[in-house]
């Protein structure tokens, strides 16, 4: 595992960094702040405000583990609000089945960032409304947190500003349909190709970060 000195642009969630809090579970689909599809796979869950971002921590994956050495990675997908505290998390019915009974309600758990094995490769998709004068753009599928996202525009490169619903947004159509450059909290840049404002459209690449 990468000690927080490897992630100089990570958020309120550090690699190398172990959290205690509480888990607790809600029914989900894996919908919601971060702006993600429905989802068959349960492992998923809510992340509190303090810890959040504004959106920052949308995508990464925690190892959670519980007092009894019983542990889940999930993906963070939501934002839990207030009453949830900070360093709560809240899971999927089914992750938390792997750390305890849902009758206790919540339990006393500790987690970390974890780097997500293996799997699908990034995807990126339009805003709806999107267009070549004005766009959004999500990176979906991502290994580890997104920490910046920049577009091809007028000879350089223009850094958009990550709103709240977990969408870059280039207000004045620069870059909109240029190419995308997606780098994580490890510093790792990946360049992909112009793809066509088809807004809604989740559009694959054949890149993804490299694992820590």
């Amino acid at each position: 595992m990468a000690a927080s000195g490897d992630a100089p642009l990570a958020g309120k969630i550090k690699p190398g960094v172990t959290r205690s809090g509480v888990a607790t579970f809600y029914d989900t689909d894996g919908t919601g702040a971060c702006g993600y599809d429905a989802s068959p796979d349960p492992l998923n869950a809510a992340m509190n405000v303090a810890d959040f971002g504004g959106s920052q921590a949308c995508g990464a994956y925690v190892q959670v583990q519980a007092a009894g050495g019983a542990s889940v990675t999930v993906r963070i997908t939501n934002l839990c609000p207030a009453p949830c505290r900070a360093g709560q998390l809240d899971l999927n019915p089914k992750a938390f089945d792997r750390l305890g009974a849902r009758n206790l309600g919540e339990i006393p758990v500790t987690w970390k960032l974890v780097s997500a094995p293996p799997a699908k490769r990034i995807s990126l998709r339009y805003k709806t409304g999107s267009s070549q004068y004005w766009c959004g753009i999500q990176v979906i599928d991502h290994r580890n947190p997104v920490a910046r996202l920049e577009v091809r525009a007028g000879g350089g490169w223009k850094q958009l500003q990550r709103t709240d619903y977990n969408y870059f947004l280039s207000e004045n159509g620069a870059g909109c349909g240029g190419s995308i450059a997606v780098t994580d909290i490890y510093g790792e840049r990946l360049v992909v190709d112009p793809l066509p404002v088809k807004p809604d459209v989740v559009q694959p690449t054949n890149l993804q970060f490299a694992q820590h």
